[in-house]
């Protein structure tokens, strides 16, 4: 179907911002906070990221839906954003590897979309005003009708997500004689990064977000993985308990993203939400550790606060965004936890960051015969 086809579609701000264009994907209204991804490629990766839960994303390249999808190429079981804003949308694809077309996997997770519009217009507008609320209909709603359901949506500071997309029951990934095995807290976890576990020798045990320490301890894992996420992170009480008891029992722990701020709030930091975030694949972060440079993939509205690092004594910043100078990883000195406001899986993205998989193996082996309780000292306990 051509563009001039489709049925007109409506995306207004909750600051009033209104743009018309042509409805994608399938017919109806959504909300979400709209933000935008940078990234010029991976936009299935992108829409299916957990992290992206309850937001509307604006992709700043032009041209999206070209090379259609690939089932190999989803980050979770299905769509995870809440709506997509584009300039030029494709229902036909040239890629030989795809199995169908970006607006056939709209259409079967009921995903509502806007093209057509000016994006960069758009992206400045929220690169200068912030992340905000927004509703997109394509069911010829008035603005009164839209401004009053978008009224009734909830800001994205204080909102807890995870719930939303953390899994419900335990599952396993890897061989289960792997060399180390890792309890994966999901607090919305993409599948690359398993992926990157196994690929090293893991066997990966994911455990819902709000499951007892008692529970993994009885895993008896070599190292823990805190999964990224979607939503405020302060709200995640329990998660954040949990992580503090993983932490004092001397276990190798590796947050990403919203693992990274939970595991900050375990040991006494805070975070606050951010202007706009840092979503993209080409964000610049120093190693301040080695001093080495990499680019990075990103997605996150919250942030630790760095003046807050600055005044505890047992735990430091390990990276900095060089953008903004933001905090962007830190370790706890005397145990073997580190954490990255990033992405190191990457999917999509650079590949610059995936040694930090490595450094959680290298830890996992040096604290392996330490930690790991025999099935004797369990009956005792």
């Amino acid at each position: 179907m051509l563009s001039s086809e489709r049925p007109k579609a409506v995306l207004l701000l909750v600051d009033g911002t209104r743009f018309e264009g042509r409805a994608i994907g399938a017919t109806g209204t959504t909300t979400g906070e709209i933000c935008f991804n940078t990234g010029m490629t991976g936009y299935q990766e992108i829409f299916t990221d957990p992290s992206y839960y309850g937001q509307i994303m604006v992709t700043a390249t032009s041209h999206i839906g070209n090379y259609g999808v690939n089932e190999d190429e989803v980050e979770s079981e299905g769509i995870k954003i809440s709506g997509l804003v584009c300039k030029k949308f494709s229902e036909t694809y040239s890629r030989a590897r795809s199995n169908g077309s970006l607006q056939e996997f709209l259409e079967r997770d009921g995903i509502v979309g806007i093209s057509d519009i000016d994006t960069r217009a758009l992206v400045r507008h929220i690169r200068d005003s912030g992340a905000m609320n927004a509703i997109i209909s394509s069911e010829g709603l008035s603005d009164e009708e839209l401004k009053e359901r978008l009224d009734k949506i909830p800001c994205m500071d204080g909102l807890e997500l995870a719930s939303k997309v953390s899994t419900e029951e335990s599952y396993s990934f890897g061989n289960s004689g792997a060399q180390f095995k890792v309890a994966l807290l999901d607090i919305g976890v993409k599948k690359s990064i398993i992926s990157c576990l196994a690929d090293r020798g893991c066997y990966v045990k994911v455990f819902p977000m709000n499951t007892s320490f008692e529970e993994i301890k009885a895993f008896a894992p070599n190292g823990v993985l805190l999964s990224n996420g979607p939503g405020d992170p302060a709200p995640l009480t329990n998660v954040i308990e949990t992580v503090g008891k993983i932490v004092e029992a001397g276990y190798p722990v590796f947050g990403i993203c919203l693992g990274h701020q939970v595991l900050a709030l375990s040991q006494g930091l805070k975070t606050e939400k951010m202007h706009n975030g840092h979503r993209g694949i080409n964000h610049p972060i120093k190693n301040l550790l080695t001093g080495h440079c990499e680019v990075t993939s990103q997605n996150h509205g919250f942030v630790v606060k760095r003046d807050e690092v600055e005044d505890l004594e047992n735990v430091e910043m390990t990276h900095v965004h060089l953008n903004d100078k933001t905090l962007a990883g830190l370790r706890v000195k005397d145990r073997p936890v580190f954490s990255v406001q990033y992405h190191p899986e990457a999917s999509p993205g650079p590949h610059d960051a995936r040694y930090l998989f490595d450094q959680f193996i290298a830890n996992m082996e040096e604290y392996k015969s330490e930690i790991v309780p025999t099935s004797e000292a369990l009956n005792q306990n």
